[in-house]
C-alpha cells in the first residue's frame, strides 16, 4: 500500500473549526461589523469555507506541494486566493473599507497557515510512522535544517501575533474613535477586551497544538534512533537506526550507521578469524586423539539442541539467550583442547589405561583451561574465552561429585559442563574408537541413562529423552557426509592409479 501525505478527515476538520472561528469572530465579537448580522456573516463564512474545502478535495489532494509535505504554502496560497472574491464582496456590497478588506485577507491567509502547518506536522508523523515500518534507512531530498525550521516557525508565530494584534488596536482605536459613545458608557473598552481575548485564545489554541504536534513528531525521531542504538548495545550489530529526513537527526543517524557497517565488517572478520581458530585448535587436539573433526560439529550440535530446549524452561531462560546459546555452540568445539598436553603413549593407547595413566589423562580439562587462561591475559577476558574455560575445565565433572578435576556437585557444575558432558559421552558412545566399535543409539542410550542422577544433572536427562531424535538425525547427517567424503577420497584415488 502506497503512503499518501493527504488527510481528508483532518482536513476537514481543521477547514471546518477554521470557519468557526472565523466566523465567531466576524459575527460576535468584532465590534467593527456590527453592520453585519450573525446569520450573514455564518452563511458568508460557512459557503467560503466550503468552496475552500471542495476545492482541496477534489482538485488539490494529489498537488506536488502535498506529496513534498508543504501543506504550509499550499494552504496559505489557496485561502489567500479565496478571500479575494470574499473581501471583494464585502466592498461591494457592504461598502467596506481597506482596513477591514486587508483584515480579512490577512485573516483568512492565517488561518490557512496555521491549517496548512497542523496537517504538515500530522503528515510528517503518519509519514514516520510508515517510514519506520518500512525499515527506511537511507538519506533521500535536499538538505534541510530542523533547527532553521523550528525557528522560523516559532518566529513566523510571533509576527503574526504580532502583526495581528497590531492591526486589531489600530482598528479597535480607529472604531472607538468614530464612536465615542462606545468609549463613554464602557461598552466599548468590553468589546475590545473581548477580542483581543478571543483572538489571544484562538491563536494561542493553534500554536499549543502545533508546538505540541512538533514535539511529538522530534521525540518519535529520537525515541526511535535511541531504541535502534539499544538493541546494538545488547548485540544485536545488524540494526541500523532509521532515517527519517534529510536533516541533522537524519544526518547522524546516517554516519551512525555508516560507523555501524563499519564495525559490522570488523566485528564479521574478526569473528572468522576466531572461529577458523577454533577449528584449527579443536581439529589438533582431536587428530591427536585418533577422532575425526565430525566429533567436534557433532558435539556442539548436540549442546546446541538441548540448551534450545531447555531455554523454553523459567528456570533457564535468564541464562540461555539466543546469544548465549550462539557463544555455546561456537566455545563447545574447545572441550578436549587440553588433550594437546596429554603424551601419545596414553592418548592413543588401545587398551585400557592403568591407574596412573588415567590420572595423567585426568590432567587434560586443566590443562585446556590454562590454555585459554594465558589467552585471556594477552586478549583480555570476554564471555567466549570465559565460556570455553568453563566447558574445558568442567565437562568432565559428575552429578554425584566423582568427576574430576574439581569432583563439584550438582549445581555448582556449569550449566555447560553439564551438556558437553551428555554430549561427549554419547558422540563417544555411537562412534567407533581403537579401544570400542560403534554403539547403536538405544544402546549409548541405556548407558546414558544409567548415568541419570549418578554421572548426569536429571533435569539434562529429561532434555536428552525429550529431544533424542534430534541426536538421531544429528549423527545420521554427519554420518553421510563422512560416507560421502570418504568415497569422494577413494574416487580420487582410483583416478590417480
Amino acid at each position: 500500500m502506497v503512503h499518501s501525505n493527504y488527510n481528508a478527515r483532518l482536513t476537514f476538520k481543521l477547514y471546518a473549526i477554521a470557519a468557526v472561528v472565523f466566523a465567531i469572530y466576524g459575527g460576535r465579537v468584532c465590534p467593527f461589523l456590527e453592520t453585519l448580522t450573525p446569520i450573514e456573516t455564518f452563511v458568508h463564512i460557512g459557503v467560503t469555507f466550503s468552496l475552500l474545502f471542495l476545492i482541496r478535495h477534489v482538485f488539490l489532494k494529489n498537488h506536488p506541494l502535498i506529496n513534498k509535505q508543504h501543506h504550509t504554502k499550499l494552504d496559505s496560497t489557496l485561502f489567500f486566493l479565496v478571500s479575494i472574491p470574499l473581501a471583494l464582496f464585502y466592498n461591494v456590497y457592504y461598502n467596506f473599507g481597506l482596513e477591514s478588506n486587508v483584515k480579512v485577507l490577512f485573516g483568512m491567509s492565517l488561518f490557512g497557515f496555521l491549517s496548512g502547518l497542523i496537517l504538515q506536522l500530522s503528515s510528517k508523523i503518519q509519514r514516520f510512522d510508515y517510514d519506520e515500518a518500512c525499515n527506511f534507512f537511507e538519506l533521500s531530498g535536499e538538505r534541510q535544517s530542523i533547527v532553521n525550521h523550528m525557528t522560523m516557525m516559532v518566529c513566523m508565530l510571533l509576527v503574526i501575533l504580532t502583526v495581528l494584534l497590531s492591526m486589531v488596536a489600530v482598528k479597535d482605536i480607529f472604531w472607538l474613535e468614530n464612536n465615542p459613545e462606545r468609549l463613554l458608557d464602557g461598552s466599548g473598552a468590553i468589546s475590545v477586551l473581548k477580542e483581543f481575548l478571543y483572538i489571544s485564545l484562538a491563536i494561542g489554541g493553534y500554536v499549543v497544538t502545533i508546538l505540541i504536534l512538533w514535539a511529538k513528531l522530534v521525540r518519535k525521531v529520537l525515541l526511535s534512533q535511541e531504541s535502534s542504538l539499544l538493541e546494538v548495545t545488547q548485540g544485536n550489530i545488524a540494526k541500523r537506526l532509521p532515517i527519517f529526513e534529510h536533516d541533522e537527526l537524519g544526518s547522524m543517524a546516517s554516519l551512525t550507521n555508516k560507523m555501524l557497517d563499519s564495525l559490522q565488517s570488523s566485528q564479521n572478520e574478526v569473528r572468522t578469524t576466531r572461529d577458523v581458530a577454533i577449528v584449527s585448535l579443536s581439529a589438533l587436539a582431536e587428530s591427536r586423539d585418533n577422532e575425526t573433526g565430525a566429533h567436534i560439529m557433532r558435539t556442539q550440535e548436540y549442546v546446541r539442541a538441548l540448551a534450545t530446549y531447555l531455554s523454553q524452561f523459567d528456570k533457564y531462560k535468564m541464562l540461555l539467550t539466543p546469544s548465549y546459546i550462539e557463544l555455546l555452540y561456537k566455545s563447545a568445539p574447545l572441550h578436549d583442547v587440553g588433550k594437546v598436553g596429554i603424551p601419545d603413549s596414553i592418548l592413543l593407547k588401545p587398551g585400557k589405561l592403568t591407574v596412573e595413566e588415567f590420572e595423567v589423562m585426568k590432567r587434560h580439562p586443566e590443562i585446556g583451561a590454562n590454555a585459554l587462561s594465558k589467552a585471556e591475559k594477552h586478549l583480555g577476558s570476554n564471555s567466549f574465552l570465559r565460556l570455553a574455560k568453563e566447558i574445558s575445565l568442567t565437562h568432565h565433572e559428575k552429578w554425584d561429585g566423582s568427576g574430576y578435576p574439581k569432583a563439584l556437585v550438582g549445581e555448582d557444575i556449569p550449566l555447560s559442563g553439564r551438556l558437553m558432558a551428555i554430549a561427549d559421552v554419547y558422540d563417544a558412545l555411537i562412534c567407533e574408537r581403537v579401544y570400542k566399535k560403534a554403539f547403536s543409539h538405544q544402546k549409548a542410550k541405556a548407558i546414558i541413562l544409567e548415568g541419570n542422577g549418578s554421572h548426569f544433572d536429571p533435569e539434562v536427562i529429561n532434555a536428552f529423552m525429550a529431544i533424542e531424535h534430534e541426536f538421531i538425525d544429528i549423527a545420521d547427517k554427519y554420518r553421510r557426509l563422512e560416507q560421502e567424503e570418504n568415497a569422494q577420497v577413494e574416487e580420487e584415488m582410483r583416478a590417480q592409479a
